[in-house]
């Protein structure tokens, strides 16, 4: 029993110490994510003073979980190490933006890129260009810095944002795409195509709609 007890001792120690830079390389990215949301939360904040309307309706983040950063690094064809998942995976850190209209989407944006201390590695915009499913947002990967006892580090953020209405399209896209093969697949996703364009003809329409309102004098 007593070589029993000390070869676990040794083997917990081992699994701990193995796990450390993991728990580090993950915190890095939680870290960074907080940095982003507060930028939004400050700039909702400010929006709601000096216009008194929140441009942003919410914010949701999520870190993708270790095993699967190693499956995307596996599919990629890269070794399977910290080093790797840094260069190569560049949404372990995701934050995604709800805005109420399409130029809101923009607004934010840009000035998430004017800030001084971030940096914009790449942008994709699949709401002027969608998706050939129809899929539609804005994405942005950001370099962001976060300031650690040991100093500054610079973590990579995936920030995706989009209207409610796109929102709610992607969530019904995503269970199609991870579902398998069901009966009248291929005309559910036609269908959902669809969606996708009523879907920015309304927003679009919305958006004209709220700045005619605006528009129109305060009798009051």
């Amino acid at each position: 029993m007593t070589q029993n007890s000390e070869k676990t001792e040794i083997n917990l120690d081992v699994f701990s110490k193995a796990l450390q830079p993991i728990k580090e390389f993950m915190m890095n990215y939680s870290c960074a994510m907080e940095v982003v949301k507060t930028k939004i939360d400050v700039l909702n904040k400010e929006f709601q003073v000096r216009t008194c309307r929140n441009p942003v309706e919410s914010v949701v983040s999520r870190l993708k979980e270790p095993s699967s950063i190693i499956a995307k690094l596996e599919r990629l064809g890269h070794e399977k190490t910290i080093e790797e998942a840094e260069k190569y995976i560049l949404d372990i850190a995701g934050v995604r933006i709800i805005c109420s209209f399409v130029k809101d989407i923009y607004m934010i944006a840009e000035l998430l890129m004017k800030q001084e201390d971030l940096k914009l590695l790449r942008m994709k915009d699949y709401i002027r260009n969608p998706k050939p499913n129809g899929y539609r947002s804005l994405h942005l990967i950001l370099s962001v810095p976060i300031v650690l006892s040991t100093g500054k580090k610079d973590v990579m953020v995936e920030v995706q944002i989009r209207t409610s209405a796109m929102d709610f399209w992607a969530s019904i896209e995503h269970k199609i795409t991870y579902k398998k093969d069901f009966p009248e697949k291929e005309r559910i996703t036609r269908q959902l195509r669809e969606c996708a364009e009523q879907i920015n003809t309304i927003d679009m329409r919305m958006e004209k709609i709220d700045e005619a309102i605006e528009e129109t004098p305060d009798l009051s």
